[in-house]
């Protein structure tokens, strides 16, 4: 009985999981644009530009969204060690080159620059050790 109550238990929070990984696209801005042209091309709208240029207003909103998703995800790693660390060290370069402050002008390159730079950082964690492997 105590087995099958326990079976349940995870059951639950394993579909809880399931339900709630949509949490983790940091891009949200970006995830909303690509369905919404991915859907105007099923009915032969083709999108060229800027379409979604609306989304600036709101990018720091949704830029801060990704911050406060990006910690409670640092909180769960510290906390079970259950989140790959090169995701998330790709996802923190994705956050630093996304800041959305361009009133700041040219320091904004250093974001971009650095956020670049940690993604190819965790690209190579992530690629060295099936290289090594294959040498070996």
């Amino acid at each position: 009985m105590k087995k099958l109550n326990l079976e349940k238990t995870t059951s639950i929070f394993s579909s809880f999981s399931g339900e709630t990984s949509f949490l983790g696209g940091y891009q949200v801005c970006h995830s909303i644009c690509t369905v919404i042209i991915s859907l105007l091309s099923l009915i032969g709208i083709t999108i060229i530009g800027m379409p979604m240029l609306f989304l600036q207003k709101i990018a720091i909103p949704f830029w801060i969204i990704a911050l406060i998703l990006f910690s409670l995800t640092l909180f769960l790693y510290f906390k079970k060690r259950c989140i790959s660390k090169n995701i998330l060290i790709f996802n923190l370069g994705i956050i630093i080159a996304s800041t959305p402050f361009n009133e700041l002008g040219k320091p904004i390159l250093i974001f971009w620059i650095v956020g670049g730079f940690i993604i190819l950082l965790s690209l190579f964690l992530y690629i060295k050790p099936k290289i090594i492997q294959q040498l070996l």
